[in-house]
């Protein structure tokens, strides 16, 4: 009885340290895991570049930093989430859209609407008639000379 008695504290008490176990990634998942999310973060030196294609240092300590997360636990999300917080909205290859990035996010869309409002106004006027003066009957007898003396020339 005394057996069964250790063996079931015994179990009761490695429960907690289960989840754990079963969470330690390996290491070919970490730098799996590792480069998806060096591809979403931009290095901050060297801007538009992410930091898995970066040569800078600083790139490199924040694939480091990518790697320690991920061996520590957390989830691609929270490395993400805690980088976004350390570097600030810049760090992110895709900006979120809030309040403070809507300039960014909507530009484009609004100057396309823009343009394309202009060009199809700007077709469905036409083309602007430009009437010419006439020429006076000094002027033609003057113009007609002129035409004469080139075609002489020629």
């Amino acid at each position: 009885m005394r057996v069964i008695f250790i063996l079931v504290i015994t179990m009761f008490a490695s429960l907690p340290v289960l989840p754990a176990l079963a969470q330690t990634p390996s290491e070919a998942e970490i730098e799996l895991r590792a480069k998806e999310v060096g591809r979403a973060l931009r290095c901050v030196v060297c801007q538009n570049q992410p930091i898995e294609e970066s040569d800078a240092s600083l790139a490199q300590d924040m694939r480091k930093l990518v790697r320690a997360r991920i061996r520590k636990g957390d989830s691609n999300e929270e490395v993400m989430a805690f980088m976004q917080n350390r570097y600030g909205d810049f760090v992110l290859l895709k900006p979120p859209v809030q309040a403070n990035t809507y300039l960014l996010w909507f530009t484009p869309a609004a100057l396309l609407g823009f343009f394309l409002i202009w060009y199809v106004v700007r077709v469905r006027r036409g083309s602007a008639k430009i009437d010419a003066p006439t020429l006076s009957a000094d002027e033609l007898k003057r113009f007609t000379a002129l035409a004469n003396d080139q075609e002489k020339n020629q």
